[in-house]
């Protein structure tokens, strides 16, 4: 079925809409200046019940449907783009162990994330495994009754702040590849652990760090579902939380077009506002039809998520793609229509641009969901026989498996 918002979801949108205007765009300006995490609006959304919303209730969870965590996600990235991730970073924490975690480690771990009193980090990347996880570095030997781990992580959220890490180790040897990577919960204050944090160019409310880990145990039964299982583990969160990564992209979209649609009905230039030149109205019009484009693919995806849809892997890899890049175009076009004022810190326009840039990046790097996306549609064809077979060259009418794709 086609996504739509039932009146429950709108009620609940318009109340995150008030919130959201009322006590976080107020403080917009001063999350991007003084770099610091705004802990307050942490607690502010733990009182509204906003995080986790998607999180089942036994676990502390609001309960709520994937396609209404991202009508939250993209109320907050109309404002500020921090906390839109601050919104969103709760998901990517729980879910490894909602997806592969025993009953005692779910019940240890995420109601805390829920209600606020702590913070988890998702710890995959390294200085030389950004895209290529399967090449990962960091070590976890077993000695009896705990792991002994070893290695660096890089760009890393919460990192510093977190009260516990789910990190992506090898278990196995690096000839096993993915085969070979485990999960565990690491916490965050055992002897070892230690981070540098590192500077930003966008979302610099929102703390980045560099974790290592030397010879730090950790207990067996904090071992995310069993040995070998790990790069699955990591692979299924990115397909329930990159459509989360497109609403915050949608959001700060979104946000950017209302702030260039109400600049350019006011500011006036020979002799008329700016908004009755074609030019600017053309611009505007490519950028509103965009985002709504971007938007209903966020919330196809979502809805897959809701359904278990076995699609969901190319759609929400499609849905980050298209609604990242979107939201980079439509932010660099909002400067533009600004001009001058667009380069000024004084209007949020700057800073829009600044925070869309990390969603092409973050959670997958766009190329690499272009290598997703084309893994999905082969695997798709390889399952059904050909559409058009009469334009085949006869050799290839039996298929003699998948073609490679680097």
């Amino acid at each position: 079925m086609p996504w739509r918002l039932t009146d429950e979801q709108r009620a609940f949108r318009d109340h995150i809409r008030d919130v959201v205007l009322a006590e976080i765009r107020p403080r917009a300006v001063q999350l991007d200046d003084r770099s610091e995490y705004p802990q307050d609006l942490h607690d502010l959304l733990a009182r509204e019940k906003l995080l986790g919303l998607s999180i089942p209730e036994e676990y502390g969870g609001g309960g709520m449907s994937a396609v209404s965590a991202c009508a939250f996600i993209e109320e907050l990235g109309k404002v500020s783009g921090t906390m839109s991730l601050i919104g969103a970073y709760v998901d990517l924490a729980s879910l490894p162990i909602l997806i592969g975690g025993s009953d005692e480690l779910k019940s240890r771990f995420i109601p805390g994330l829920c209600s606020g009193e702590d913070k988890g980090a998702y710890a995959l990347s390294e200085p030389e495994a950004g895209s290529d996880p399967a090449a990962l570095a960091t070590t976890a030997e077993r000695h009896g009754d705990h792991y002994v781990v070893n290695g660096a992580k890089r760009f890393i959220g919460n990192a510093g702040l977190a009260s516990f890490y789910v990190l992506f180790v090898r278990t196995g040897p690096l000839e096993y590849g993915t085969k070979g990577i485990s999960a565990l919960i690491v916490d965050a204050a055992s002897p070892g652990v230690s981070v540098e944090q590192l500077q930003t160019m966008g979302m610099p409310g929102w703390k980045l760090g560099a974790p290592r880990f030397e010879d730090v145990e950790v207990p067996v039964e904090n071992l995310i579902g069993q040995e070998g299982e790990g790069f699955r583990i990591a692979m299924m969160t990115f397909d329930r939380s990159r459509f989360i990564v497109a609403a915050q992209a949608v959001g700060i979209a979104q946000g950017a077009i209302d702030l260039a649609l109400d600049y350019a009905m006011r500011r006036k230039t020979m002799g008329k506002a700016l908004m009755g030149h074609q030019g600017i109205q053309f611009k505007l019009a490519q950028m509103e039809a965009d985002v709504a484009a971007a938007r209903a693919l966020t919330f196809q995806a979502a809805t897959f998520a809701d359904d278990n849809d076995p699609r969901l892997t190319k759609l929400s890899s499609a849905a980050k793609l298209i609604a990242s890049d979107t939201c980079m175009r439509v932010t660099t076009e909002a400067v533009q229509i600004l001009g001058g004022n667009g380069y000024l810190k004084v209007y949020p326009a700057e800073r829009m641009i600044r925070d869309a840039k990390v969603l092409q990046i973050y959670e997958g790097a766009n190329e690499i969901q272009r290598m997703v996306i084309a893994r999905q549609m082969v695997k798709s064809a390889s399952q059904r026989e050909a559409v058009w077979p009469e334009i085949m060259p006869e050799e290839t009418h039996v298929a003699s498996g998948q073609p490679s794709l680097g």
